[in-house]
């Protein structure tokens, strides 16, 4: 019999990157027919319409919400668990705690953030987590290698499955007639925008120059505590630059196909990110696998994929060496073709059915490890 699968997330139609990737993942890793059913992490203000693969929703105004969620997660074989801080109710999304030991299944914690510096409460927190779960999963070797050393873990529990990314859609994407450059997620302070602007600047003696797009809707807790100040603060300051003409603002949550239409135009990937924590990111990966050159700051994951591979890392809030790196792939004969024939042998172990495959591999010896006679913790 195939093995059911219980997923605990925020999924559509939230927009956010974990709703995104637990929405891919049940997908894929369902794909060949098993049961399945999503218990859906909703906060305040989210759309509250459930697709049809959710069978429960633990809203974060209900205190006790986890122990219906850990019925409901009890009724498959397996439960696979998307942790972010913030994302369950409680200090640090403490009320996933109480619903982990409260399963009866085995079950995979997916570990979206791994911090190099946690409060006492979020380091305490995560290793509870770990000990509660029946084995955990990070995405990068940087965040396992920071959850070994940083935390109290047992680290057999402790397996690396990356970031899944989209099978190609569609059509070739028609090639532009002026040098293209790409950002796309989820937008506000932190994402490093102005410092691309900055770099754009300095390449209008190009010919063509290039133009620009950032793809993306305004984060919903960047809309709830600032409005649109972020975005309006680009708007202004490319217009400062002299740049405004040649940058495109799509605030929208692109399709698969609309996305993947996108990526395939661009010439280049910009993540100027300020973040010095980030693990894990799906933008990255989805840059990837879809063979396009990509000019990052050192944010973790970008210093793990691309160092030696498929893009170039530049110091954190530098127009000048951001400029000069883009300068480099749309000028430099041969860089641009290297660089995307290094991401060749990567794209196949991204794309997310070999991903899901490894998902399902970790929940078969879980299964087949299981004693007959677990019962739940008394919480």
């Amino acid at each position: 019999m195939s093995t059911s699968y219980g997923f605990l997330s925020t999924h559509p139609p939230t927009r956010c990157g974990l709703a995104t990737f637990n929405s891919a993942l049940a997908a894929h890793l369902t794909a060949g027919g098993p049961a399945a059913g999503v218990v859906r992490v909703t906060a305040t203000g989210d759309d509250q319409r459930p697709e049809p693969t959710v069978v429960h929703t633990w809203s974060a105004r209900n205190a006790a919400g986890w122990r219906g969620a850990a019925a409901a997660l009890n009724a498959f074989d397996v439960a696979v668990v998307q942790h972010e801080y913030g994302i369950y109710p409680g200090p640090d999304g403490e009320d996933v705690l109480p619903l982990l030991r409260r399963l009866t299944v085995p079950s995979i914690v997916v570990l979206h953030t791994v911090l190099r510096q946690p409060s006492a409460r979020q380091r305490t927190l995560l290793e509870q987590i770990v000990a509660a779960a029946g084995a955990v999963v990070t995405m990068t070797g940087t965040a396992h290698d920071r959850l070994l050393v940083g935390y109290a873990v047992d680290p057999t529990k402790v397996s690396v499955i990356p970031h899944g990314a989209a099978e190609p859609v569609g059509t070739t994407a028609a090639r532009r007639t002026r040098p293209h450059l790409l950002t796309w997620g989820l937008l506000g302070p932190g994402k490093g925008i102005e410092w691309a602007l900055r770099a754009l600047a300095r390449l209008q003696d190009l010919d063509p120059t290039p133009t620009y797009t950032v793809a993306g809707r305004t984060h919903p807790k960047v809309i709830e505590h600032q409005g649109e100040a972020y975005r309006a603060g680009l708007h202004r300051l490319g217009a400062e630059l002299g740049v405004a003409h040649a940058v495109e603002y799509q605030a929208a949550y692109h399709d698969q196909a609309t996305l993947g239409a996108l990526v395939g135009s661009a010439d280049v990937v910009v993540l100027p990110y300020d973040s010095r924590e980030q693990v894990t990111s799906g933008v990255l990966i989805e840059a990837v696998a879809a063979g396009v050159p990509v000019v990052a700051t050192p944010f973790p994951h970008a210093v793990e994929l691309l160092t030696g591979g498929p893009g170039l890392v530049v110091p954190h809030r530098d127009p000048a060496a951001l400029a000069t790196a883009i300068r480099r792939i749309l000028t430099e004969p041969g860089l641009s073709a290297s660089l995307a024939g290094r991401s060749r042998p990567l794209a196949a172990d991204l794309r997310w059915p070999a991903v899901a495959a490894r998902y399902e591999a970790l929940a078969g010896r879980l299964v087949a490890g299981r004693s007959p006679s677990a019962t739940p913790a008394a919480v």
